[in-house]
């Protein structure tokens, strides 16, 4: 089993602290995990963020305590130090992105060959809105227009071809938000793309655990389907922030996998 998504954010580029995490991994009965880091944790990647935490005083907040804590030759560094050692589950590590359509090439020039075994994109913020950090960010929002941006950039997404693997592919729904129209032509559309580019889905227990009384577990049971319909690869991960929730429900989202 492989838990595809686990964020190392909270502790110290130390052996030890990446020791807890395949600890839990044994636990679990996984055989592989993949760590990675938001990049916006890294000071290269800054630049990025300008738009977004000028349209929201919470955000800028956000991002002014979570952002640049290292260089991403810190995070290179960890990396060379644990394919070093050996351990009882195989672990890849990789980048968790942003997807800006204007930042393409910038994303391009900072993340591509620098030795990560992945590189996922993800869409966190719908036309500089953040859609993901609290419920009552909504009030009085365009749910149909968030629905149709978030949709739109998960296809450009796919369509740039930096990425390894789309993040949590329709983690829009978090919140239990829904749009009034069919959302079959934009899955329809995504899996076609990430087919096209050899792309992976992110079949994702984050969301749920978050909020369990909005958010069912792992992707929209028709989006998956038609992921399988285009044999577009599915990695379970649980978005663990902490060694506490590797593994997460992977199990249970590999049995949604196989029931699509």
């Amino acid at each position: 089993m492989v838990d595809g998504h686990i964020h190392i954010e909270r502790g110290a580029y130390t052996l030890d602290w990446i020791g807890q995490f395949i600890d839990k991994a044994v636990e679990m009965e996984l055989d592989e995990i993949w760590l990675l880091e938001h990049c916006y944790r890294f000071e290269e990647f800054i630049p990025m963020y300008d738009s977004v935490c000028a349209y929201s005083q919470y955000v800028n907040a956000w991002f002014h305590r979570s952002a640049g804590a290292h260089r991403l030759s810190d995070y290179l560094e960890l990396m060379e130090r644990v394919r070093d050692k050996q351990f009882p589950v195989k672990i890849r590590f990789g980048l968790e992105i942003c997807y800006f359509k204007e930042f393409e090439g910038f994303i391009s020039e900072l993340a591509k060959g620098k030795g990560f075994d992945f590189l996922l994109g993800s869409i966190h913020f719908v036309d500089e809105f953040a859609f993901d950090h609290k419920a009552e960010h909504w009030a009085g929002l365009d749910v149909d227009r968030i629905y149709h941006r978030y949709f739109e950039d998960s296809v450009f997404l796919a369509k740039s071809r930096i990425f390894d693997g789309i993040g949590h592919p329709d983690a829009i729904k978090l919140f239990g938000h829904k749009p009034s129209f069919s959302l079959t032509g934009y899955y329809e559309r995504l899996a076609r793309e990430l087919s096209d580019s050899n792309m992976y889905a992110d079949q994702n227990s984050g969301t749920a655990r978050r909020c369990p009384e909005t958010a069912p577990l792992g992707m929209d049971k028709e989006l998956l389907g038609i992921l399988k319909n285009n044999h577009v690869k599915i990695i379970t991960s649980s978005d663990a922030h902490c060694p506490e929730d590797v593994g997460y429900k992977i199990k249970e989202l590999n049995s949604l996998i196989a029931s699509a």
